[in-house]
């Protein structure tokens, strides 16, 4: 990529922002069990973060559509430096749960980031612009969880012995944050990551206050957003479900060769492996994929796929069945989060992309809050193939969503001819609207 990739830094931010989260993430459980909390504790500790990210994603990313992307994604990565830290420092349980509360209350890197791509690219090239963030999440994933399961053979093994401080993996974690701050700080141009906002986004003009609930609820009627929203948080839940619970599924179903039950080195293994297939699918397949089936075709693939992993997992016993579940709860994962972000930047003008693209966020959080305790009270009885079903009902659920929503998008196309709006067809090259587009095609394509 040349110089002038806009894209290239960002990625790079992303990528740093994933590595850090993903060394942190398959371990919690298993660091929360070492200060004596119950499954459903550990499970809760997940989700604490999403629960503080609900509030704060929306509010940063309206912020950044005002003052700039690079300096709301600056105060994002100082939160989660001084949460990693605090991890890292933690004696007892009140602790782990202060330093997930502290990054989530600062939480806002993906879709800052991700606004900064809509800023950068044309409408029909942002599914493959967001597989970048896919493949930075492919990446993240492949290296994490496996420096995690080597950082937990020093550190964190298995149930984690006694005498293993584990702080390791978490400074490790914060140094990484350091290292986003400081590309996000050298490699984005303020000028360049702020999307230029019209006059004022509210009624008359006048832009409406921060915290004003009513202007964030106003994009839940815009046609055909509120639809992409519901498949958005179905979606994460189940996702949620899967990634906060995997691992104390694992710990009570599978076994090593030498008969020992699984811990956080052979989870974060088995991660990295799904990291690698997003790697593949999103490097280059995704683009291809939109292109030859469309979004909508792609999004029920991705929720079909992961409806049969997620419900042939609960019978699985064996390494093998279980690398062809991830293989295709990989391709699932892979598939729904950039096609379905794509489409919801494609229903909101240019200098909303940072607002709505942290509505989805902050719905994310509400999934990922709710999604692993309601797993977790499954799996403190031990019920694991129960477990299965929450992301499965879940997935399920974004299903038949996604089908409903191409069938009323079905139904409305034969009337849209009957009525004079074909010259409405040149508001598509008000795709024009979007000038620093131009240098984005070059990105994408190279």
């Amino acid at each position: 990529m040349s110089k002038r990739s806009p894209l290239l830094p960002i990625f790079l931010v992303v990528l740093v922002d994933v590595l850090g989260f993903t060394i942190v993430y398959p371990l919690l459980p298993f660091y929360a069990l070492k200060f004596g909390a119950s499954k459903l504790v550990a499970t809760t500790l997940v989700s604490v973060y999403a629960l503080c990210s609900l509030f704060s994603t929306p509010v940063i990313g309206r912020l950044s559509d005002q003052f700039g992307r690079r300096r709301l994604l600056l105060l994002s990565q100082a939160g989660t430096f001084a949460g990693f830290l605090v991890l890292a420092a933690s004696s007892s349980l009140w602790m782990l749960f202060l330093g997930r509360i502290l990054d989530g209350l600062t939480a806002g890197n993906l879709s800052t980031a991700q606004a900064y791509i809509s800023d950068h690219t044309r409408p029909e090239n942002r599914a493959k612009a967001f597989g970048m963030i896919g493949i930075a999440f492919g990446i993240g994933f492949f290296f994490g969880p496996a420096m995690a399961g080597w950082l937990g053979h020093y550190g964190i093994h298995g149930a984690v012995p006694e005498g293993q401080s584990g702080e390791l993996p978490f400074l490790v974690a914060a140094c990484l944050s350091v290292v986003s701050m400081v590309c996000t700080y050298t490699l984005l141009e303020p000028g360049v990551s702020a999307a230029p906002a019209p006059g004022g986004t509210g009624p008359g003009g006048q832009r409406p206050p921060i915290f004003d609930l009513s202007f964030y609820l106003a994009y839940f009627r815009r046609p055909g957003l509120g639809s992409l929203y519901l498949q958005f948080v179905l979606f994460t839940f189940s996702f949620s479900a899967f990634m906060g619970g995997f691992a104390l599924f694992a710990s009570g179903r599978f076994t090593t060769s030498d008969g020992r039950f699984w811990g956080s080195r052979e989870v974060g293994y088995l991660f990295a492996y799904s990291g690698f297939l997003g790697i593949i699918l999103q490097g280059g397949l995704i683009g291809r994929l939109v292109k030859r089936f469309g979004e909508a075709r792609l999004t029920l693939a991705g929720f079909v796929a992961s409806v049969t992993a997620y419900l042939v997992l609960g019978f699985t016993t064996t390494l093998p069945l279980l690398i062809a579940v991830s293989t295709i709860a990989a391709f699932g994962h892979g598939v729904l989060r950039p096609v379905i972000t794509s489409e919801i930047t494609q229903q909101v003008g240019r200098h909303e992309q940072g607002v709505a693209l942290g509505i989805s966020g902050s719905l994310s959080s509400l999934a990922m809050t709710l999604a692993p305790p309601t797993g977790g009270v499954l799996l403190d009885r031990d019920w694991l193939t129960a477990w299965t079903l929450v992301p499965a009902t879940a997935a399920a659920l974004g299903l038949i969503a996604a089908l409903i929503t191409r069938a009323r998008r079905s139904t409305a196309a034969p009337a849209a001819p009957a009525t004079p709006a074909t010259p409405s067809a040149p508001a598509a090259p008000s795709a024009p609207a979007t000038p620093s587009a131009p240098a984005a095609p070059t990105i994408i394509g190279s």
